[in-house]
C-alpha cells in the first residue's frame, strides 16, 4: 500500500542537506535524495534512501516513477538549474503526482539573466549595465561598458557544459588572451552577458528569499546578507547573516511578483556606492548554499512549501531580526583563509561578530555528513601545505 507522502531533494551539497535539516526538525519523516554523486548529504540518517541518478531527465523520470510506486504524493525541492530544466521537460508526465515548485509557462525565460535584467528595467528596479554577447561579433560591444567587467553565460551552462561560471576581465589585453575560447564557446551556442562591476566586497551582497504559491502568494519570506564567498568576490557562499534593509525586501518581492515567479525563489543584490542602490545580479528560482539562515532566523521556507504541496494552512512567520545570526559553510572559509591574502580579521568577524553562530552541515545527532566534509578541509590544509614546499604547483 502506498504511503501518502514524501519530500524529495535533488541534490546532496549543502543547500540539500540544509533542506533535509529543516524538514526533518518539523517531523517530515520521509525524506529521499536523488544525487549526480555521493555528496555530504548521502551520509545523513535524516534521509529516508539514496538514489544515484545520472544528469538526464530520462533518469530522473525512471527513478520519479518508482518513487511514485511508493508514495502518492512526491514534493520536489530542486537544488541546481539543470535539475529544474529536467523537471520542467518532465512536468506534463509527472505533475499529477508530483509537486513542482516553478511556473511551468514562464521557467525557461525566468532561468534567463538577461530577462531578469530587462524586467529590471520594466519594474524601475537598479542593475548593473549588461549588453548580449550572442556572436563573435558582439565581442566589441564590450566597449561600450567601462573594464573591469564579468563575464557569465545567461544560463548555468557550467552544469551541463565545460564553460566557466563567470570570468572578471580587467582590461582589453585580458579581453584578448581570453578571445579565443570565448568564441569557441559561442560557436557552441552559448550565449553570455557583459555587465559592468559593481566596486565592493562579497559583503555588499544581499538576498530576498520567498516562497510564493501557485496562486501567486507570498506565503513566507526572509532576508539576508553575503558576509564572504568562496574563492573570491565572483564565487559562492562561504558565509551569510540574517542582516539586510528594508529595500531588498521591497525590490525581491516586486521581482517575483512582476515575473510572475512561483516556488522559492531568490533575487540577489549588490550595494552599489556610487549611488546608493541595491542592483541586482542575479535571480536563483530555487534553494542555493545559504537557505538554512531563513530557517535558523525563523521562516521554515522549505517547510513552507512542503505543506502548501500537501494542501495544508501555511502560517505567517515574521523573521527574527533583533539578534544577529551568523551561518559559516567552514570548509569554503578555511579555504579562503589559506587563499586570499589578509583574510585572518574577516575570518574571524564572521565567527565571532554575532550574537549566534551557526556552522553548516554540523549536527550533533547526524554527524557523519560533517566528519564526511573534514575530509574535503584536511585535502584543501594538505593541498596548500604541499604547494608552500613546493611539492606540487
Amino acid at each position: 500500500m502506498k504511503k501518502d507522502s514524501c519530500a524529495l531533494i535533488l541534490g546532496g551539497h549543502v543547500n540539500g542537506y540544509s533542506i533535509i535539516q529543516e524538514l526533518s526538525e518539523k517531523k517530515v519523516n520521509d525524506i529521499i535524495l536523488f544525487g549526480y554523486s555521493r555528496e555530504l548529504a548521502t551520509y545523513s540518517n535524516k534521509i529516508k534512501k539514496f538514489v544515484l541518478i545520472e544528469k538526464t531527465p530520462e533518469s530522473l523520470y525512471r527513478e520519479i516513477e518508482k518513487l511514485h510506486e511508493e508514495y502518492e504524493k512526491i514534493v520536489v525541492f530542486p537544488t541546481d538549474d539543470l535539475q529544474l530544466e529536467n523537471l520542467h521537460k518532465l512536468y506534463n508526465k509527472i505533475n499529477s503526482f508530483c509537486f513542482l515548485p516553478f511556473n511551468p509557462e514562464n521557467l525557461q525565460v525566468c532561468l534567463d539573466k538577461y530577462t531578469q535584467y530587462s524586467y529590471c528595467e520594466k519594474l524601475g528596479i537598479p542593475y548593473p549595465k549588461t549588453i548580449p554577447i550572442e556572436v563573435k561579433e558582439d565581442l566589441k560591444m564590450i566597449e561600450l561598458i567601462q573594464f573591469p567587467i564579468l563575464l557569465k553565460p545567461n544560463k548555468r551552462e557550467d552544469l551541463k557544459k565545460k564553460v566557466f561560471r563567470n570570468l572578471k576581465i580587467d582590461n582589453n589585453e585580458d579581453l584578448e588572451k581570453e578571445r579565443k575560447n570565448i568564441e569557441n564557446y559561442l560557436d557552441d551556442g552559448i550565449i553570455f552577458l557583459a555587465s559592468e562591476i559593481i566596486p565592493g566586497d562579497d559583503d555588499c551582497l544581499y538576498a530576498y528569499v520567498a516562497y510564493r504559491d501557485m496562486k501567486g502568494r507570498i506565503l513566507n519570506e526572509w532576508t539576508g546578507r553575503k558576509l564572504a564567498q568562496y574563492p573570491d568576490n565572483f564565487g559562492v557562499f562561504s558565509s551569510a547573516s540574517n542582516e539586510a534593509p528594508e529595500e531588498v525586501r521591497t525590490q525581491g518581492k516586486a521581482l517575483l511578483n512582476g515575473m510572475n515567479i512561483k516556488g522559492i525563489a531568490q533575487p540577489e543584490f549588490k550595494y552599489d556606492f556610487r549611488d546608493q542602490k541595491y542592483k541586482l545580479t542575479e535571480i536563483n528560482l530555487r534553494s542555493m548554499m545559504w537557505n538554512r539562515v531563513g530557517n535558523l532566523s525563523g521562516v521554515n521556507l522549505q517547510y513552507s512549501q512542503y505543506l502548501d504541496a500537501l494542501g495544508k494552512k501555511v502560517t505567517p512567520q515574521p523573521q527574527l531580526k533583533n539578534r544577529e545570526i551568523h551561518f559559516i559553510y567552514l570548509k569554503h572559509e578555511i579555504a579562503n583563509l589559506l587563499g586570499r591574502r589578509k583574510y585572518f580579521q574577516k575570518f574571524m568577524q564572521n565567527i565571532r561578530d554575532s550574537d549566534e553562530t551557526h556552522i553548516a552541515v554540523y549536527d550533533r545527532k547526524d554527524m557523519k555528513p560533517f566528519f564526511r566534509d573534514c575530509v574535503g578541509i584536511a585535502k584543501i590544509i594538505v593541498g596548500k601545505f604541499l604547494r608552500t614546499i613546493g611539492i606540487v604547483s
